[in-house]
């Protein structure tokens, strides 16, 4: 199991980033709470992962926090819940928003993510109950790069000739209908911002805090 990897960023991307450690660089599969946690390309990073292996595929999936990467592991115990829509989860809610949804029996935040269904929220709610209390002791995330919360970390530019186009495309790969993700951006779009900042605002308002 690779518990933990701390490198250079060499790369990031909405969804993955690139870290090399001892001249192998890693490809690792990232939810959007934690990319907006990295540093700028060329800087060191520490991310805490979880090694998936399938007959098919091998994916090395990294968090800003390790009770981040602990949510991460307890929600693909979950029935119906794989690795990637787990990611999903916590591309819409950090660790911590995510336990006072369910505290809170709060469904219908659950519901806006996408991928998860009625159904799939329901059982989220009944079966994380009980396995969020194993997370206890670990509610001071810490950041892998910068600082901070989602909401205040500070703007990290990605390279695009259409901010707009790009924050769509990043919502569409996360799973949201095209219709939604250009509703959404249309509604914090001003002009000079970055996609990222697109991307953090319109999660934002699809996904209550």
């Amino acid at each position: 199991m690779i518990g933990r990897i701390r490198g250079i960023l060499v790369e990031k991307t909405p969804g993955q980033a690139l870290v090399e450690c001892s001249g192998l660089g890693y490809e690792v599969e990232i939810p959007y709470t934690t990319f907006f946690h990295l540093p700028e390309p060329g800087q060191e990073v520490t991310l805490h992962t979880h090694f998936v292996v399938r007959e098919d595929a091998q994916s090395l999936f990294g968090f800003a926090s390790r009770l981040d990467r602990d949510l991460f592991r307890l929600l693909i115990k979950v029935n119906g819940v794989g690795p990637k829509l787990a990611a999903g989860i916590l591309s819409g809610l950090d660790a911590q928003q995510f336990i006072r949804c369910v505290e809170g029996r709060d469904i219908n935040s659950l519901v806006k993510l996408p991928g998860v269904g009625k159904k799939t929220a329901e059982r989220l709610l009944i079966e994380m109950a009980d396995r969020i209390k194993q997370l206890e002791g670990h509610f001071a995330p810490v950041p892998a790069g910068t600082a901070g919360s989602i909401t205040d970390s500070p703007q990290l530019a990605m390279a695009s000739h259409n901010p707009e186009d790009e924050a769509e495309a990043a919502l569409i790969a996360l799973g949201y209908k095209p219709q939604e993700a250009a509703r959404a951006i249309s509604k914090v779009a001003e002009e000079g911002m970055s996609s990222e900042a697109l991307i953090r605002l319109a999660l934002r308002n699809m996904i209550p805090a």
